[in-house]
């Protein structure tokens, strides 16, 4: 092997997987295969004697790239050393006490109180120099504004958002592809938010774990009133109001105990956490031991010695994105790790699934990175026979290789792949338009990545692959049965609902319905509808005529819509009733009580002759809000221009005349 080759190789990878971590808040691999390699690297530059001058050996960190403006730090903040083995934390204790405590997993950020005022906030940035986040900080759920210390005072700690809260803001976001990551990357990206209004919404908390000790002097601790031990500083923290992170004392008898405690905690514990951090409990012991080029110490890091299980490798399947990135997932016989039983693993890219020499059968370790998220250790067979497909799974269409930054991923190059269409998957299943329930983006990204669905008319042929979907992964037969059971509901559709699944470009199910109104409910004279016919409409303007015209003149687009015609039927369309709304018009905001939903009331005002718009303006006739007498903005615009504010109750008894 070239030494010197590899090293560099090393040096890249690495720095460019600190690059995605730190600046792109994304993973390019797991941090059990950084350790392995930044271990590697540092026995290569033993062995050598060769250091770089860009090795991450040496560098803590990267520049910080934000619009945010820059602050030096009043001291450096240098990386802890790390190590997974308890005897070693126990002989770097030693005979002296410690404080062991979470280390965690967000974006450490630097306070400054001044007069008992939060004056000034930073992010760790690459060490010595962060970014400004004041305003943001003062947005953190629990972090006092105002503290009884009147002088100066510098703190560290960790910003996080915690699993529960992750989990709230995932869950109402219904795009499986724009849901977040991880606490980690999430909390990253808030805090260094330009505007502090979207911080406020993602729910940042606030763990105090240090002081910046060199700014205090002898006299200035002793009248703080607290001794010159870690412990008594957290103490004292939290009589300012200061959350800080869970700690404990220990000496080398008791360590293997605690340790034990955070490992069986962390399973459940909803503050995200990459392991623990032993200090010196006597900080001036501690101060006194000095520095590395890169670490200090007076403390260490504790990486979970992960929980690894050997199993067989059974396929690598390949999944495409709507990005065309094909994603390698590892699929092995069933382990129980961490008290749960996995069975897949993402493999991350093409470079990491090549280095571990991947091939079928092969017999492999997976763990669980933080004890959360499965990954692949180690290759114990190495037979590297794996095929990289040079065809999509999705479409069929060819693949490629690219080098993105030194690190290879495979991508589909077809531009019509139905894993790249996938929003218009989800626009022709919504609730307005073909509402096809349990039909998420989440589901139709399997369904694509299987093969199952590649057209839209493939989504009424479910049926044809039944015993696939009943064993797929969060699916049985009673999913089978109620995705089958809405498919065949959704057989009958209102005609404009149809025509608005079909994503024309401006045609919202508003215009959909007008258009068809116009057209007297006559399916082929709205297809052949020429462009002057179409502008005609009211509401319909040459732009939306024009995109309308062009999508039923085209060969492929007409081919889809009768194929899909094959496959539903029209409902018919209902009498038209006592037009007591004909040319009202009518806001609707607030929640709604005597109709399902907002969408129902609007469907019923159209059926009546009204017509419904989203803002409230001078062509407005009414505003219906439960809340009559709130001071929403839409009932204070409602009252500036003299609009009538209803009920449901008021608005029942106008539609009936």
């Amino acid at each position: 092997m070239d030494k010197e080759k590899r090293l560099k190789e090393l040096v890249a990878l690495l720095n460019e997987a600190s690059k995605a971590y730190y600046q792109k808040d994304t993973e390019i691999m797991s941090n059990l295969e950084y350790d392995r390699l930044y271990d590697e690297l540092v026995a290569l530059e033993e062995e050598t004697g060769i250091t770089l001058a860009n090795s991450p050996t040496v560098n803590v960190g990267y520049e910080v790239l934000s619009e945010l403006p820059k602050q030096a730090h009043p001291s450096p903040m240098l990386s802890l050393d790390k190590t997974k083995e308890v005897e070693t934390l126990k002989s770097w204790l030693g005979s002296h006490e410690g404080v062991l405590s979470w280390k965690l997993d967000g974006l450490t950020v630097v306070l400054t109180y001044e007069n008992g005022e939060l004056m000034n906030a930073v992010t760790r940035g690459n060490g010595e120099i962060g970014e400004v986040i004041t305003n943001n900080a003062k947005t953190f759920e629990n972090l006092p504004r105002r503290i009884p210390y009147k002088d100066r005072l510098i703190i560290r700690g960790e910003a996080v958002i915690k699993y529960s809260d992750f989990n709230k803001m995932n869950e109402e976001i219904a795009d499986s592809e724009e849901k977040y990551k991880n606490p980690r990357n999430l909390c990253s990206g808030s805090v260094r938010q330009l505007n502090n209004e979207i911080t406020a919404k993602r729910h940042v908390n606030f763990f105090a774990f240090s002081m910046v000790a060199d700014v205090l002097n002898d006299t200035e601790i002793e009248n703080i009133g607290f001794d010159n031990t870690v412990i008594s500083r957290f103490d004292w923290l939290s009589k300012q109001g200061f959350d800080v992170v869970e700690h404990y004392t220990v000496d080398a008898d008791t360590i293997a105990d605690k340790v034990a405690f955070f490992a069986e905690k962390i399973t459940n514990h909803d503050v995200p956490s990459d392991g623990l951090v032993l200090s010196y409990n006597d900080i001036a012991y501690g101060k006194s031991l000095g520095t590395t080029a890169k670490f200090p110490r007076d403390s260490i890091a504790f990486k979970w010695a992960d929980e690894l299980a050997e199993t067989t490798l059974l396929e690598v399947e390949w999944s495409p994105s709507r990005t065309g990135l094909i994603n390698p997932v590892a699929i092995f016989s069933p382990v129980e790790l961490e008290g749960t039983t996995v069975s897949r693993a993402s493999l991350h890219n093409v470079s990491i699934l090549r280095a571990l020499r991947l091939g079928l059968n092969d017999k492999i370790t997976v763990y669980k990175a933080n004890m959360i998220i499965p990954q692949v250790a180690e290759n114990l067979t190495g037979s590297d026979n794996l095929v990289i497909p040079d065809k999509c799974p999705a479409c069929e269409g060819d693949t490629t290789l690219k080098d993105e930054n030194g690190v290879q991923v495979l991508f589909c190059t077809n531009p019509d792949c139905p894993a790249k269409q996938i929003k218009g998957f989800a626009h022709f299943v919504s609730r307005n338009a073909m509402n096809i329930d349990g039909m998420s983006e989440a589901t139709l990204e399997k369904f694509i990545d299987k093969g199952i669905i590649r057209s839209l008319p493939d989504l009424f042929h479910l049926d044809r692959h039944k015993d696939m979907i009943v064993n797929m992964e969060g699916f049985g037969e009673k999913s089978y049965d109620n995705i089958i059971a809405s498919v065949n509901t959704a057989r009958t559709v209102p005609m404009a609902k149809f025509i608005y699944s079909l994503g024309i470009a401006g045609i919202g199910l508003a215009n959909a319905k007008v258009i068809v109104a116009h057209f007297d409910a006559d399916f082929d004279k709205i297809i052949n509808a020429g462009v002057e016919e179409l502008t005609a409409i009211d509401g319909i303007g040459e732009v939306l005529a024009q995109a309308f015209f062009d999508f039923f003149h085209s060969e492929e687009k007409l081919k889809l819509v009768n194929d899909l015609l094959l496959e539903i039927t029209f409902e018919k369309e209902a009498e038209k009733g006592d037009q007591t709304l004909d040319g009202k018009v009518f806001v609707i905001t607030g929640g709604v009580e005597h109709f399902a939903n907002r969408d129902e009331l609007k469907e019923y005002i159209e059926k009546l002759g009204g017509k419904v718009t989203g803002s409230v303006s001078a062509k407005t006739n009414y505003l219906i809000n439960n809340d009559v007498t709130s001071n929403s903005s839409k009932n204070k615009k409602a009252r500036e221009l003299n609009i009538p504010i209803l009920s449901e109750e008021d608005f029942i008894k106008l539609a009936k005349g």
